[in-house]
């Protein structure tokens, strides 16, 4: 029988992405035409480049949830061109006329839902990188839809208000700490660090990860952790403090995200 706790915080992720994604479609789904033409920080994406992107992983999602040999040769698609896959998906749903284009976005997320809901909490689907489970599945693509949130956010000159489901962006953050070093060709630390970020709100609660007593650690908002690991905005314009050279070093290249390190937001990038 399943333990009752895990399948309250699956159920919980999943309204968690369905909430993610309503708040991002509050801010597009009444955008002219030259709105959604606007640029947005990531170089040569428009917004319908980013509302594209997410539509594109939301179908890949579906496939690897519902169809394990169509997505499998989405899988073989995009190793015959690594470097351009994800700009080629971004490229074709932003050449969609936007009302088309937020059409097929919303249909998508209503798929993804389904299906998520449908399935099995303890199996385990393909995905680009390790293979996971549906609720890490919902959990990572809360992150990139609040990470692509945050592009278009910052296009509009619209400044959120951090909701406690940023712990899933955090919680994915810190648990990337060693893709990291990985991807970067760097050799992980070998011990624990600990984590201490202050949740959105009054400041009275705190999400920690990893030993109390570890002797590098990372204090600081959610907000700017979750800002950091997804590189929407540089260090030196968030409110984190390492202590110990190992933590400090991870402040510098964390990331959220599979695939190559991005460059990131130059500092002072407006917000």
């Amino acid at each position: 029988m399943p333990d009752p706790s895990a399948v309250e915080n699956v159920v919980s992720v999943f309204a968690d992405l369905r909430e993610e994604g309503r708040e991002l479609d509050s801010l597009v789904g009444e955008l002219s035409a030259v709105d959604w033409a606007r640029p947005t920080p990531a170089p040569g994406w428009s917004l319908a480049h980013q509302i594209a992107h997410l539509h594109w992983t939301d179908r890949a999602s579906l496939l690897a949830l519902t169809d394990a040999t169509a997505f499998a040769g989405l899988v073989e698609e995009a190793l015959k061109a690594p470097d351009s896959f994800v700009d080629a998906g971004a490229e074709e749903g932003a050449a969609m006329a936007p009302a088309e284009l937020l059409a097929r976005w919303r249909e998508g997320r209503a798929a993804l839902d389904e299906a998520l809901a449908a399935a099995s909490p303890d199996a385990i689907f393909p995905w680009y990188g390790p293979p996971m489970k549906a609720a890490s599945m919902a959990s990572a693509r809360l992150m990139e839809t609040w990470a692509h949130g945050q592009d278009v956010a910052d296009a509009l000159g619209v400044r959120r208000v951090p909701t406690a489901r940023l712990r899933h962006v955090a919680r994915i953050g810190v648990r990337a700490r060693d893709y990291a070093y990985a991807v970067r060709g760097l050799a992980a630390p070998t011990g624990e660090f600990r984590v201490e970020l202050t949740a959105p709100g009054d400041g009275s609660e705190v999400w920690t990860y990893g030993p109390e007593g570890a002797p590098q650690r990372v204090t600081g908002p959610a907000l700017d952790f979750s800002l950091l690991v997804t590189q929407r905005a540089h260090r030196a314009d968030l409110s984190l403090t390492a202590s110990g050279p190992d933590a400090d070093r991870w402040l510098d290249i964390a990331q959220a995200f599979a695939g190559p390190a991005g460059p990131g937001r130059e500092p002072g990038a407006s917000r």
